[in-house]
């Protein structure tokens, strides 16, 4: 199995289980999908779109279960980074964790084992 990551702000996944779907932060519906990382593209998303964000999780979601709407797309420095063209639906999400605030401007990644 694939498991893919989200970083989001706790609002936004707190809206996604009051709607039974997570539906993407403002970035996601100005670019048309939702994004998501691989583990090892998790530590340059933080840094290039949460830089200095606190009260943030991670979600993570079984690739598998997303079928043709999620897309590898070529995107940051020439890799494929997944991108879900639909709603995530909760019954996907494997688990959902706090990510750590930065410390000295490094956010520290939790261990990513499913």
């Amino acid at each position: 199995m694939t498991v893919i990551y989200k970083i989001c702000r706790r609002n936004e996944w707190l809206a996604a289980e009051h709607h039974g779907e997570f539906r993407g932060s403002e970035a996601d519906a100005r670019d048309g999908f939702i994004h998501f990382s691989a583990a090892a593209q998790l530590g340059g998303t933080a840094a290039k779109h949460f830089a200095g964000a606190t009260d943030l999780l991670l979600v993570a979601a079984d690739a598998g279960a997303l079928g043709e709407a999620l897309k590898w797309e070529t995107s940051r420095g020439g890799e494929l980074f997944p991108h879900l063209y639909a709603a995530l639906p909760l019954k996907a999400v494997r688990w959902t964790r706090p990510l750590a605030d930065e410390v000295n401007g490094v956010r520290p990644m939790p261990g990513l084992s499913s």
